[in-house]
């Protein structure tokens, strides 16, 4: 079954964003974007292990960032809405509850509420913007390190921990070649 998803006339400053999470919706889950259907809740430690996974990986792939979606459908991709966190104030909130379980206290970059229209009906879809571990620095949730294996959420391997832990080396390796760079043109 197809599925029309249009942007919503109530919500034009929504535009760019839904741009985003359609270019989502038309690719597979992998190890930095999650979707979730959370109708009405989703659990809060489910939601911190998915947020140290997916921070883990991003920075495992080099990117700034990864998402976590409530409010579509898994596997279809099928937008269903969702009725999580349905406030301001509860999504500030949320913001802070995660950093208080983090490694580094961080949490998410943006939590973006947006209203796409699905078959002439306005639903719900919340979209986590997850910063990639720091460099050197896994992410963990309540002392634990967490990753992904395709779409299955699992502990972060010895490999993977090394991995990120290698990135201090890389970035002053790189830096001491621009600074020697630096210095025989300066």
């Amino acid at each position: 079954m197809g599925y029309y998803y249009y942007y919503n006339d109530k919500h034009p400053e929504e535009a760019s964003d839904l741009e985003i999470l359609f270019e989502l919706l038309s690719s597979v889950e992998n190890e930095i974007v999650e979707f979730k259907a959370a109708s009405n809740g989703f659990d809060f430690h489910k939601l911190g292990q998915y947020f140290s996974a997916i921070s883990n990986e991003a920075n495992l792939k080099n990117k700034r960032f990864g998402w976590l979606v409530f409010g579509v459908h898994d596997t279809t991709h099928a937008i269903l809405g969702t009725n999580y966190k349905n406030n301001a104030t509860a999504l500030e909130k949320l913001k802070h509850d995660v950093a208080k379980e983090t490694t580094g206290a961080i949490s998410f970059m943006d939590i973006l509420e947006l209203h796409p229209v699905v078959d002439g009906q306005e639903h719900r879809v919340l979209m986590f913007k997850i910063p990639a571990a720091a460099i050197a620095i896994p992410t963990g949730w309540k002392n634990r390190y967490y990753g992904r294996d395709g779409e299955s959420l699992v502990d972060l391997s010895q490999e993977k921990i090394d991995r990120i832990d290698e990135t201090l080396r890389e970035v002053s390796e790189g830096m001491e070649d621009y600074i020697k760079l630096a210095v025989c043109n300066g």
